[in-house]
């Protein structure tokens, strides 16, 4: 099994996906291979790629998403593991990263996100990437009591500067035994409840199909990723990952996403089938 990270892994910078992913994904998944993407966003916004891989609506193929917060199945988009946070602790952290007038945060669930306060850089991003939204009309959270699960609270600025801001505003708040606070596409700064990461559902879903850490790979590209690749038994950053991913990593692809990173992966290990 490869699980992969989307953006700025396995997607180009524009939001597309390289020809040779497509090609590498569609000939191991024939070979009985699993291609797990492991996402940030929600299952529901990755559809559209689900359907250029062959793996839309696909019994016994699968998604997690928000940073490891829910695990899909992909035939029917059956849920097979949920882990959220609870309404105060979700409102303790929007409250606390709101450390200036520019800042927007998404409030996702198991199959909503609510943005407040989108910036126009944000709308575009998620345009592209054909994510759905509703726009909150303030900073009230209490419309969420009847929910069944927050699954993460994240906000974006492109200041890194900023990003840490808001980082350290929330673990002041909060604990940092409470969260679980990683970064991504070099805008966003991402909350989970403690616990829960890309690395302990990567483990979780291989444990349900019977498939060991150790015949796991996992590529990604930032610090959210970093779980992943730590608890895969091959861990792999792309070329353009950032250098705490490339030091995590096993290995560092030659080739960048926009060069199709998750095929050079595939070709080399499971296509050729190179030992790691």
């Amino acid at each position: 099994m490869l699980v992969s990270d989307l953006d700025e892994t396995l997607l180009n910078n524009d939001g597309t996906i390289n020809p040779l992913n497509v090609e590498a994904i569609k000939a191991a998944v024939a070979q009985g291979f699993k291609f797990v993407p492991n996402t940030g966003r929600s299952f529901l916004s990755v559809q559209d790629l689900l359907k250029t891989l062959g793996l839309a609506d696909q019994a016994d193929q699968y998604v997690i998403s928000y940073n490891g917060g829910v695990i899909v199945e992909n035939q029917g988009n059956r849920i097979l593991d949920v882990s959220g946070m609870s309404l105060p602790l979700a409102e303790q952290i929007f409250q606390a990263g709101l450390v200036n007038d520019a800042v927007d945060v998404h409030i996702y669930t198991v199959d909503r996100l609510f943005v407040y306060n989108p910036s126009a850089a944000d709308e575009e991003y998620m345009a592209a990437r054909g994510v759905n939204y509703e726009v909150m009309a303030d900073r009230n959270l209490s419309f969420l009591k009847d929910e069944a699960a927050i699954t993460k609270v994240i906000f974006e600025h492109l200041d890194a500067k900023v990003q840490a801001q808001i980082k350290a505003a929330v673990l002041k708040a909060v604990g940092a035994n409470q969260v679980e606070a990683t970064f991504s596409s070099s805008r966003y700064v991402e909350f989970n409840p403690a616990g829960v990461d890309k690395g302990r559902a990567t483990l979780t879903l291989g444990a349900k199909l019977g498939i060991k850490p150790e015949e796991i790979m996992a590529i990604g590209d930032n610090s959210n990723d970093l779980s992943m690749i730590k608890a895969a038994g091959l861990g792999i950053s792309v070329a353009n990952g950032i250098p705490a991913v490339k030091e995590a990593a096993q290995v560092v692809t030659a080739r960048t996403n926009n060069q199709g990173a998750v095929a050079e992966v595939l070709e080399r290990y499971v296509l050729k089938g190179e030992e790691a």
